[in-house]
């Protein structure tokens, strides 16, 4: 159990927890070790498992329709971020909070090792600890307005660069 505790110290959702908060928090983890190759997650699909990033690399894609030529539209999967768990400890966090479609796939570029956390398991811990939820849930909430902000950013970098190249 010491490795699990001092995995998530190092996670910035739980930056807010203290030991004792944590063991019962690791209690709704569930180990799990996915092979190189296999996909964690589908873009479209009805999540309801956000994880925690212990070992490995993962590749955020997003489908996307293109002209391919002559041919007309194609669907394509672009990757648009590749993930590794010293840099990026968590991901799927969305679906803990809402029963909306994943947003991206996510596939496994190496071995990888995860903790799963359900969102029925997280909404029980949430009710049974509301504070420690409150805590939780607070990080979660400061991650997503960062992710906001620099999708906007991208946003008006693209609507600029779409502007000017059409201005030519």
């Amino acid at each position: 159990m010491k490795k699990e505790l001092e995995f998530l110290k190092s996670i910035q959702l739980f930056s807010d927890l203290n030991e004792d908060e944590l063991k019962e928090f690791i209690k709704v983890c569930k180990k799990k070790i996915v092979r190189k190759g296999e996909i964690i997650m589908s873009e479209g699909e009805t999540g309801d498992t956000m994880y925690l990033f212990l070992e490995g690399t993962v590749e955020v894609s997003h489908a996307l329709t293109m002209k391919i030529g002559k041919k007309g539209f194609e669907e394509t999967e672009k990757s648009m971020a590749r993930l590794n768990a010293s840099h990026f400890n968590f991901f799927g966090d969305m679906s803990i909070l809402s029963d909306s479609p994943r947003s991206a796939t996510v596939k496994t570029l190496s071995d990888c090792i995860l903790y799963e956390i359900k969102k029925g398991n997280f909404d029980n811990f949430c009710l049974m600890y509301p504070a420690l939820g409150f805590k939780i849930l607070k990080q979660i909430s400061e991650v997503l307005c960062d992710r906001i902000r620099k999708g906007n950013q991208d946003i008006l970098k693209l609507t600029t660069a779409l502007s000017i190249s059409l201005s030519k």
